[in-house]
């Protein structure tokens, strides 16, 4: 299911507590690793997932090589790739019962987003969850953690 009403967006952030944070890098400059940290600070169990930071820490939590290294119960991947990995990044997502796929500003595929759909993924397209947490607790939408 796509959400896109402020309603339903805050109900899936009140609801996950696991967020793979796929393509998150090193370089506190990126969006990707401040979005991470943000997830952190925000009370989220944040995993960062990178193939070319695997083995290495980030704030205290080892960086994965992909999604398929993950353990436990995975309660959204928020991806921070190019559009054009979209497709098999979802195929991984439904194969690993992941509920709930965040997709960063800039990155859509509509052919991605539709196969997420049809297997009963919770979607989330083209938003930022840094933006959105807080858009969300000023409405009075999101519980503090």
């Amino acid at each position: 299911m796509r959400l896109e009403s402020d309603q339903d967006i805050a109900t899936l952030l009140n609801t996950v507590h696991r967020i793979a944070v796929l393509g998150v890098s090193a370089n506190p400059e990126r969006p990707s690793h401040r979005v991470f940290c943000f997830l952190l600070d925000a009370g989220y169990d944040a995993i960062p997932v990178n193939p070319q930071l695997a083995g290495q820490q980030l704030r205290g939590r080892p960086a994965l090589e992909s999604l398929a290294h993950l353990t436990g119960q995975i309660d959204m991947v928020d991806v921070f790739r190019d559009s054009r990995f979209l497709p098999d990044i979802t195929t991984e997502i439904i194969s690993l019962q992941i509920p709930a796929l965040w997709t960063q500003l800039g990155v859509t595929h509509v052919d991605a987003e539709t196969a997420a759909v049809k297997a009963g993924i919770k979607l989330v397209v083209d938003r930022c969850p840094a933006i959105e947490i807080p858009r969300l607790q000023q409405l009075g939408l999101m519980n503090s953690r």
